[in-house]
């Protein structure tokens, strides 16, 4: 079995975080052809490039910026490990960089990441939120743990990644109390009535305006929204009617001071958590897909 220098790692660390051969040998106190030669020997032993020179500068290739991620959470873990030992506090907890893609809504992903806390009392979280594409492209970078999204990753994408189903549920209407009275004679009463929807980046964008169609349901759309909380917050104003994940439905009710107009499992909103993993390993991750599946969406 061919063991990792550890040495050589060290020295291709800090050249990363110096962001050149010369600082990192003043840092080390070494030679730069010391250096150099060492991080010759650890692209051999991986079999990869670690670096590429642009004009004057050393700029991390893609396996070398895997490469740094893991070397930073190496050298992390050798902190804390030295602090425990001398009987002092660590000061690091378990990290998980998530992002949530801006369709999903707010009250989904915070339920979602809920039980990542449960894995460890100093976990520390931190999402990004964006379209789909831009996540996908730092999860290549290995910047992103997971990304949780409303629909699979994109067949012709090239970023290589594996979509994990958390679960599925239907869809609750909701309207503030000058619309509630379209409960009744639901769902036609949506015709002509004020709708607001998400935008067209989300999944459930398309399956609502087929389920209208399949209906004869011509809904007056007074706004779409790329942010679902600034739709929630125009739907609690009475603007229009709203759909939202039923998995979520008492929660809208009780902040937005809501009702439920009508529901249909006719249309199902999904919610994937997508990793460059086959198999998710993370433990806060695994925590979040294995509660989903059994007890938010079960």
């Amino acid at each position: 079995m061919s063991w990792l220098n550890y040495h050589h790692l060290l020295y291709f660390w800090t050249v990363a975080r110096a962001g050149s051969i010369a600082k990192a040998s003043q840092e080390l106190h070494l030679a730069q052809p010391t250096i150099s030669a060492q991080l010759k020997l650890l692209e051999e032993s991986l079999g990869h490039k670690l670096f590429e020179r642009q004009g004057r500068r050393l700029v991390l290739t893609d396996v070398g910026r895997t490469v740094l991620r893991y070397a930073e959470d190496i050298f992390r873990l050798g902190n804390e490990l030295k602090n425990v030992v001398n009987g002092m506090p660590s000061g690091q907890g378990l990290r998980v960089a998530v992002g949530v893609t801006d369709v999903i809504p707010k009250l989904v992903a915070e339920r979602l990441l809920q039980p990542a806390f449960d894995v460890s009392p100093d976990l520390r979280i931190t999402c990004r939120e964006g379209p789909l594409p831009q996540l996908l492209a730092s999860l290549a970078l290995h910047e992103l743990d997971v990304v949780l999204a409303d629909s699979p990753s994109p067949e012709p994408v090239s970023v290589r990644s594996f979509n994990h189903l958390l679960g599925k549920c239907g869809v609750s209407f909701f309207a503030a109390p000058r619309l509630a009275h379209l409960s009744k004679g639901f769902p036609r009463s949506l015709d002509s009535a004020p709708v607001l929807l998400p935008s067209d980046a989300s999944s459930v964008r398309r399956s609502l305006e087929m389920w209208f169609d399949s209906r004869g349901i011509h809904p007056v759309i007074t706004g779409d929204f790329d942010d679902y909380a600034l739709l929630l917050a125009f739907g609690q104003r009475g603007h229009g009617v709203f759909a939202a994940p039923s998995v979520i439905e008492q929660e809208v009710c009780r902040q937005f001071n809501v009702s439920v107009i009508g529901h249909t499992d006719d249309i199902e909103t999904c919610f994937y958590a997508i990793s460059v993993e086959r198999r998710l390993r993370h433990p806060a991750v695994v925590a979040i897909a294995e509660t989903a599946r059994s007890r938010l969406f079960g």
